[in-house]
């Protein structure tokens, strides 16, 4: 059972990503057993596919961490921000990289926030215009939402790439 604040949070991340929940699969799970024909697969030009979604929702938690602990901008692994064009190398190999970036990431802000004191839920990251907790809670969220788009990408995939 969660001691405080701080411990429901880290429960409310974990859902989304990576822990069983009442709502059908986490961000986690929706990639678990795509490979990397499925992860580069485009449902139409100009349309984002699943690995594009893995490493924005990587870049995401990477930057509510760096607002939670206060860093400076332009520690993530890859040159840019927010979207990032995939793939670079359409390989097994650069498809399962960027999915260990995904969970590196969220190991990363998983630990930041465990560290956070209850008193620093309703702070203002400098630069922020929300609290702390609605940028965790916004964070979980968009794990569930982006794991729903992919769900509906392997679907469309499944179908393309028979």
């Amino acid at each position: 059972m969660p001691r405080n604040e701080i411990d429901i949070l880290v429960e409310l991340l974990d859902s989304g990503f990576n822990r069983r929940s009442w709502h059908g699969p986490n961000l986690r799970g929706s990639i678990r057993r795509v490979d990397a024909a499925t992860a580069a697969w485009r449902p139409g030009a100009g349309r984002r596919n699943i690995w594009e979604i893995v490493v924005h929702a990587a870049y995401w938690k990477y930057a509510v961490r760096r607002r939670l602990l206060g860093e400076k901008r332009g520690a993530f692994p890859l040159e840019g921000s927010n979207w990032f064009a995939r793939p670079a190398e359409n390989t097994e190999a650069a498809w399962k990289a960027d999915v260990a970036l995904l969970d590196e990431m969220h190991r990363g802000l998983r630990a930041a926030l465990a560290r956070l004191r209850p008193s620093a839920l309703s702070a203002k990251p400098a630069g922020s215009k929300v609290s702390n907790l609605e940028l965790i809670g916004g964070i979980a969220a968009h794990d569930v939402y982006h794991a729903g788009q992919i769900q509906l990408l392997k679907r469309l995939a499944a179908e393309a790439l028979r």
